[in-house]
């Protein structure tokens, strides 16, 4: 997997105007922006940090698409969404809302999933929530928030303890961990690596999900993720997404399909998908590939 993306970077990828920030306050281990969003259709390279998106005001209808599995809620003031740390992410919402993000590190919900259960821990997820409602995450979030806005003494010691306490909370209640006694991350067969590889080539154009890859090879859904990422060096939603391009980029300097027609061969959902994911893993669009031919 290539270079992950840091939470200063974001705006690159979702363009909004900052309301509140973190920036140049010292603090360890845990972040704060705020974001006024107009309605947007973004993917979102995997992030460094674990995301907690607090809704503050505005609602909309929120799509979601992790790991190839898209979920639709109604988000509203008082509501949540969680982003585990490395995955690829495609949002898209309709109106106007301001935000309060919280990012925090690797390291601290390691640490605390640590102290928590006492072994060793290789790996932190937190479970895909897009429209959740907890006094005590938001409450958190809203804490962290006004420390951000006050930058008051101490700010990094408090930002800390309440770091800290989120993670607890985090991990008791929406997070899965790998213990490394537990883990496995030997590489798949050559078979199982040829049964994939054959499925996705002739599935392409279909939503592929990575139930359907793991029960393809006999593996659970997390000891089979683990088994990719040895294998191939990024994780399974990456890997397709490649794939998909790779044969786009084929079909629009070889042949004169449709752009539209193309887009629904390789899996994307229309043309503008097509251009956006482009645009981001080749700098160009379909038009532009296509005349270099």
């Amino acid at each position: 997997m290539g270079t992950l993306l840091k939470p200063a970077d974001l705006p690159t990828w979702v363009p909004g105007r900052i309301l509140s920030a973190s920036d140049g306050l010292g603090w360890k281990d845990a972040s704060h922006r705020a974001y006024l969003y107009a309605g947007l259709d973004v993917q979102i390279p995997p992030m460094d940090h674990f995301l907690i998106v607090r809704y503050r005001t505005g609602d909309t209808p929120m799509d979601r698409c992790v790991e190839e599995r898209w979920s639709r809620k109604q988000c509203a003031p008082g509501d949540f969404s969680l982003l585990s740390r490395s995955e690829y992410s495609h949002w898209h919402w309709t109106r106007h809302i301001e935000v309060s993000h919280t990012y925090l590190s690797e390291a601290l919900l390691s640490r605390v999933a640590t102290d928590i259960t006492g072994r060793d821990v290789s790996e932190v997820h937190l479970h895909d929530v897009l429209q959740g409602q907890d006094p005590v995450v938001t409450g958190i979030a809203d804490a962290i928030q006004q420390e951000a806005i006050d930058g008051a003494s101490g700010g990094p010691l408090y930002v800390e303890a309440l770091a800290i306490q989120l993670g607890v909370h985090l991990i008791r209640h929406y997070a899965s961990v790998a213990f490394r006694e537990d883990t496995v991350d030997s590489p798949l067969s050559r078979q199982q690596r040829r049964r994939i590889d054959e499925y996705l080539e002739t599935h392409l154009h279909d939503t592929v999900t990575i139930e359907q890859l793991a029960q393809l090879v006999g593996l659970g859904v997390w000891t089979f993720t683990k088994h990719f990422r040895a294998t191939t060096g990024c994780a399974p939603y990456e890997y397709v997404t490649t794939l998909r391009v790779e044969r786009a980029s084929r079909l629009l300097t070889t042949g004169n399909r449709a752009i539209k027609e193309i887009a629904a061969a390789c899996g994307f959902s229309d043309q503008a998908h097509l251009t956006r994911v482009l645009r981001a893993r080749l700098g160009t669009t379909p038009a532009r590939l296509r005349q270099r031919r």
